[in-house]
């Protein structure tokens, strides 16, 4: 740190200070700026929700090029835990599938028990079929916090969970092994093409279409439970009119909605319900299962 200024090292020391658990990204964590910060953020939040501090190196050149030389770590992002330099993508990915990273945030380490598949016998025959001749390489399972899920081969860390299939292996982060359990694999051959048809009993149910007349229901007949409703328009629309209640989808909204338990009623709205359900969207993806469109949007419901 010889090289370093001693102004940007001190700011760097105040900002590691402000918080348990700090990380220095490309982005914010609501929209990273780079995939290895976006997959560092999604280990966080999977462990610690909302309750860690980030910085936007790309904001700031100074603590960009000065965070390297304070850890002495050449890439972006960087993980302090009480204030103490843990590493980049590839080690806190690492750390979290051993389990050492929740050793350090004093949490309970990940339960490593593969996860029991249903694949049928004409899918495991194409899946071993397609392996041939792949040399070290294993058959990978990836099932993202979105439920995108995807096959790969790839040379094995060590970290694995392995799930067996008959005689095939089939290897996974910790994260992928929460998400698979239970899921059914097979085989099916339509017009458009043959392939692999996955069904995930785990991930979230579909977005529902709320008509304006069921929202009214709701807020006349169940005053203890209504839901949270979000508006995605812009400021100056909502200024025009909104639905009682219904509060503008921004930074601090998500942050909040990021922070509540999956259960809770989610019900968003644009002005004719188009844009809404993107918003509606994203959330199941994330966990969600009572996740709501506004029919119509803000003009149904001002008719």
């Amino acid at each position: 740190m010889s090289n370093m200024n001693q102004a940007v090292k001190e700011r760097i020391e105040n900002l590691i200070e402000s918080h348990k658990v700090f990380l220095f990204m490309k982005g914010n964590p609501q929209t990273p700026m780079c995939g290895f910060s976006g997959n560092t953020i999604k280990i966080m939040k999977s462990l610690v929700g909302n309750d860690f501090a980030s910085f936007n190196v790309l904001e700031d050149n100074e603590i960009r090029e000065g965070i390297k030389v304070f850890s002495d770590w050449p890439t972006i992002p960087q993980l302090y835990i009480d204030q103490e330099f843990v590493g980049g993508n590839d080690i806190i990915s690492e750390m979290f599938n051993t389990g050492e990273l929740h050793e350090l945030l004093n949490l309970e380490k990940p339960d490593r028990t593969p996860p029991t598949m249903k694949v049928s016998d004409e899918a495991l025959s194409h899946i071993k079929e397609g392996m041939k001749d792949v040399g070290n390489n294993k058959l990978f399972l990836s099932i993202d916090d979105e439920f995108n899920t995807r096959f790969s081969l790839d040379t094995p860390k060590g970290y694995e969970v392995v799930s067996k299939v008959g005689d095939l292996d089939i290897y996974m982060d910790i994260g992928t092994a929460e998400r698979a359990q239970n899921i059914e694999i097979t085989w099916i051959e339509e017009l458009q093409g043959s392939g692999l048809r996955i069904k995930n009993p785990n991930e979230p149910p579909a977005v529902e279409e709320l008509s304006v007349a069921e929202l009214q229901d709701w807020f006349d007949t169940d005053t203890t439970a209504n839901p949270y409703i979000f508006d995605v328009r812009p400021e100056d629309k909502i200024a025009e009119g909104t639905v009682p209640t219904a509060q503008r989808l921004d930074k601090e909204a998500i942050e909040k909605i990021e922070s509540m338990d999956k259960s809770t009623p989610l019900v968003f709205l644009c002005q004719v319900g188009q844009s809404s359900m993107a918003a509606a969207e994203y959330f199941r993806k994330k966990g969600f299962t009572k996740v709501f469109n506004l029919t119509g949007g803000y003009n149904a419901w001002n008719d």
